[in-house]
């Protein structure tokens, strides 16, 4: 795959598979990031999440994007709490549903978490192992 298709592939899926760490066992939930300009995974979490404490405790996390044709990308980083304004109006601007969550980015249970991309491994059916893609 290309690095075209992979950051297609992020933005097109609409959604992806947040892997964290809690006591040694993963923790899998589906999220809608946004994928900022800058190469940053953009997500909201409510205040009262369980994944802030394990993104505290493990800053390393993974997302995992799949699309119909089951081609996949999966996302390594590390995370980060952040109170960034413009990404988070950034984030506010570009999943529409968060409206249904928060009163808008100011609000207080609003949690913005950025994952700076560290590695990508992709595959499409076709391949017969995955490779590694540089986004940078």
């Amino acid at each position: 795959m290309t690095k075209e298709e992979v950051l297609d592939l992020i933005k097109d899926a609409g959604f992806g598979y947040l892997a964290t760490n809690e006591g040694g066992q993963p923790r899998v939930r589906p999220m809608m990031p946004h994928l900022n300009d800058d190469g940053k995974l953009l997500l909201a979490l409510l205040g009262r999440s369980r994944s802030i404490a394990q993104i505290k405790e493990n800053p390393q996390v993974e997302f995992c994007f799949v699309d119909r044709k089951m081609w996949y990308a999966r996302v390594s980083g590390k995370a980060v709490i952040s109170e960034n304004k413009d990404n988070k109006e950034i984030l506010w601007n570009n999943i529409p549903m968060l409206k249904q969550y928060f009163s808008g980015p100011e609000d207080g249970n609003f949690v913005l978490v950025e994952v700076d991309i560290e590695a990508v491994e992709a595959m499409t059916p076709h391949q017969k192992e995955p490779e590694t893609i540089n986004l940078s």
